[in-house]
């Protein structure tokens, strides 16, 4: 068969699948929108304020459609967050005190969380690291490599264990990412030995796959990227915190002062793409997990390990593609660079990147640089050389894209 003949074939198999993530994309898109009536968005939302960002009306509203739609107590939203990781720094730096104890219940955590904590890096930027500051921290190593060991998290949390780290995305591993099941099943665990232990979730890549979010499940505060899931890949930088008022107030006063907190920063004239984007997320995010199952399916049926498989429950995003050497980890990188619709003439070339010890490969043709909601995929170049794919704005796009890659690997 032909590329467009595989495709179709997958397509009539996956007709099942496709209808679960739809429902799930009706049910989340149902609760943004009571989210927006409910909290009376206007259009005078949309109006900015200017350098302190004093009495801003629409950056109060986002916060409160934010804090709704993942059923917190509190909310920011801010385009003052540089990334992912520097939204998650400010909610461990915020949070955590000289003598606090931070466990990391998934073994070692996203590349450049090792850094923000201390496990890795270099002399200087070991200096500025949580560990540098005073904060205890411990893994908990994974089960076989995949699984939560939840009889060792049981006997690890104690009195004096402050924080946990749940990382629901896999990051740069071939563990299984996190379900809201797993996530439910761990904060249990830990408010069972103690009841004040901070349960944080890094909710990065998880936003609206599931029909709950982690608060639901027992987490006290999550974080995430704005130019992920729930920015609908239109809001242009920035990040998001929700949970307990007293934790999002504390991770706040890191991100701008203490005094000034949530209450000051201007926005720069980016209100309307955050609550568009916040509205347009659920349908994004359906699309691009549809686009993610579909390349499951297919190479499966070529013959490459990929995970999840492609009838297993989805909580994230990425798609993992195993290819035991660096040729063809590389190339498939550079045939996703050459689909994009932004700089596709570009060759993609491993490099050392901030924040990661290993180089890294990256196809990143997206109108938002560093944008993981539109379709892209990277790897580091180290065994057993995984490529991460993940988002897509609309599944047409991925389509055509597996179609090259069809025939460029068979």
């Amino acid at each position: 068969m032909n590329s467009h003949e595989i495709i179709k074939n997958a397509e009539k198999q996956l007709r099942e699948q496709f209808e679960i993530i739809e429902d799930i994309r009706d049910l989340n898109q149902k609760k943004v929108l009571e989210a927006f009536i409910n909290n009376r968005v206007a259009p005078e939302h949309f109006y900015t304020v200017s350098g302190y960002g004093h009495d801003d009306m629409g950056r109060e509203t986002l916060d409160k459609v934010f804090a709704e739609v993942f059923k917190a107590e509190k909310a920011i939203a801010r385009i003052h967050f540089a990334s992912g990781t520097h939204t998650l720094a400010c909610c461990l730096f915020g949070c955590l005190r000289p003598g606090d104890k931070l466990i990391s219940v998934a073994g070692a955590p996203y590349d450049t969380m090792q850094e923000v904590i201390g496990t890795a890096g270099d002399d200087a930027t070991k200096e500025d690291s949580l560990i540098a500051h005073g904060i205890l921290y411990e893994e908990i190593p994974l089960l076989n490599g995949t699984e939560i060991d939840f009889e060792t998290l049981e006997k690890r949390i104690d009195k004096s264990s402050t924080m946990v780290l749940i990382q629901r995305s896999k990051g740069y591993s071939t563990r299984k990412s996190l379900s809201i099941d797993v996530i439910k099943e761990i904060c249990k665990t830990v408010k069972s030995k103690n009841p004040d232990c901070i349960c944080f979730v890094d909710n990065c890549y998880g936003e609206f796959v599931e029909d709950k979010e982690p608060i639901e499940a027992g987490a006290d505060l999550i974080a995430g990227s704005l130019i992920k899931n729930p920015g609908g890949g239109i809001v242009e930088a920035g990040g998001y915190i929700a949970g307990k008022a007293r934790l999002v107030d504390k991770s706040a006063n890191r991100l701008t002062a203490p005094g000034i907190g949530c209450e000051g920063g201007a926005m720069l004239n980016q209100h309307r793409l955050m609550f568009q984007g916040l509205f347009m997320a659920p349908s994004v995010v359906c699309d691009a997990v549809k686009g993610a199952v579909l390349a499951a399916k297919i190479f499966d049926e070529i013959g490459y390990d990929s995970s999840p498989k492609f009838n297993e429950k989805r909580t994230d995003i990425i798609q993992n593609i195993t290819f035991n050497a660096p040729e063809p980890l590389e190339k498939f990188c550079r045939t996703i660079q050459s689909l994009s619709p932004v700089n596709g003439y570009v060759t993609p070339i491993p490099e050392y990147i901030p924040g990661y010890e290993d180089k890294v490969i990256m196809a990143g043709g997206t109108f938002i640089e560093g944008s993981t909601i539109e379709l892209s995929a990277d790897g580091p170049m180290r065994a057993p050389y995984v490529a991460y794919m993940q988002g897509g704005l609309n599944y047409a796009h991925v389509k055509i894209a597996l179609s090259k890659i069809i025939d460029n690997v068979t």
